[in-house]
């Protein structure tokens, strides 16, 4: 394991900010645009972060980039953070942008590895440090991979569908998968892990599986629509890798009057998908901190800064490029109907907005104010 040897004061205040998030579909501005600061320049060198997309999830504007600019800010980091708006060549030209205007590490979520992979090489000839960020670059050359345990977050979907089809005494029946983008190697290791726990339980029949394209909800309720006509609608639980994928499935679903008949996974935890389980319309989701992992990823832009080795949990391998990767490997939690409380309790949505409307009532039933 790596460790760092030392960490300036100021980033240790990263580490334990607070910020409360808002939630919810819009996203957080601009998110085409940059944000840059620092609160004091006590790290020589700018840390540029490029974001994938606005719509595969929710997630990047409304709170990796908030949690990102507060803790490169507390810990007087210079930082850009970017969107690349789901195009990879956007992503590329970026990156020469933030290099050619003085970043020297420099982070990404890739939106698939060949173009992620070419990205790192380029920044390598100039001299820029870069960090994988949430997705590893398979074949690529970044010194450090900040995400969660991702074949565990597959475990836990999967775990989590048995959970709920033995809940409702379903002992027999078909499930289908939706499974994430097939050039995501995170969407790879969900599945992975999904099946690890799935492939055993010969009493679920497996119907149906197929990859969705860019993590796109509108495909994808497509793609389910066409899983459950060839079933003749005899789908008893669907593995979902994330929650919009759920939610196209939970509407199609609704089109065929079976609304909350088939248990549901997800991923997450959005206002969307939290409200979707409030409703018992999905059965769980896989909560993982953003908060957490801005946090690391910070820590690791910072020793890199200031030439020093990062703390780490250990190594994820690259099966491309043949190496071992530096990681920092952070814990998912499953979330259930019982326990969505968890989520407004680490501040990550507000129960303002999560409890809004007709969801009031199931939210005062479970202590959720």
């Amino acid at each position: 394991m790596a460790r760092r040897r030392t960490l300036m004061t100021a980033l240790a205040a990263s580490l334990v900010f607070s910020l409360a998030a808002c939630g919810g579909d819009s996203g957080g501005g601009d998110s085409g645009s940059g944000g840059g600061g620092g609160g004091g320049g006590e790290s020589a060198g700018r840390v540029g972060v490029i974001l994938p997309d606005t719509e595969s999830s929710v997630r990047w504007e409304n709170f990796d980039r908030p949690y990102l600019e507060a803790a490169f800010e507390d810990a007087g980091v210079e930082f850009d953070i970017q969107n690349a708006e789901g195009d990879a060549q956007r992503q590329a030209t970026i990156a020469e942008q933030m290099i050619t205007e003085g970043a020297t590490v420099l982070a990404i979520v890739n939106l698939d590895s060949a173009s992620g992979a070419q990205i790192q090489e380029q920044a390598a000839n100039e001299g820029v440090q870069t960090i994988d960020y949430d997705r590893l670059t398979l074949g690529g050359s970044a010194e450090y991979y900040v995400s969660f345990d991702n074949t565990e977050v597959g475990r836990l979907q999967g775990q989590g569908l048995q959970q709920c089809l033995e809940s409702k005494g379903v002992t027999q029946g078909n499930i289908a998968f939706l499974n994430g983008s097939p050039d995501d190697n995170n969407a790879t290791l969900f599945s992975s892990g999904a099946h690890e726990i799935l492939d055993p339980l010969t009493q679920y029949t497996q119907v149906a599986e197929q990859a969705v394209p860019e993590w796109d909800n509108q495909q994808a309720a497509t793609i389910f629509e066409q899983m459950y006509t060839q079933a003749n609608g005899n789908i008893q639980g669907v593995l979902a890798a994330n929650d919009g994928l759920a939610n196209s499935v939970i509407q199609i679903l609704g089109r065929n009057n079976a609304a909350g008949q088939a248990n549901v996974t997800g991923q997450d935890a959005t206002v969307e998908g939290l409200q979707n389980i409030l409703n018992n319309d999905q059965c769980m989701t896989v909560y993982k901190s953003v908060r957490e992992e801005a946090n690391a990823l910070a820590e690791l832009a910072v020793a890199l800064l200031n030439g020093e080795e990062g703390e780490t949990t250990g190594t994820v391998e690259d099966t491309e490029a043949g190496r071992d990767v530096p990681s920092v490997l952070l814990t998912p939690q499953a979330i259930f109907r019982d326990n969505v409380k968890d989520v407004v309790d680490d501040e990550f949505v507000s129960a303002d907005e999560l409890c809004a409307g007709e969801f009031a009532a199931a939210c005062s039933e479970l202590g959720i104010e």
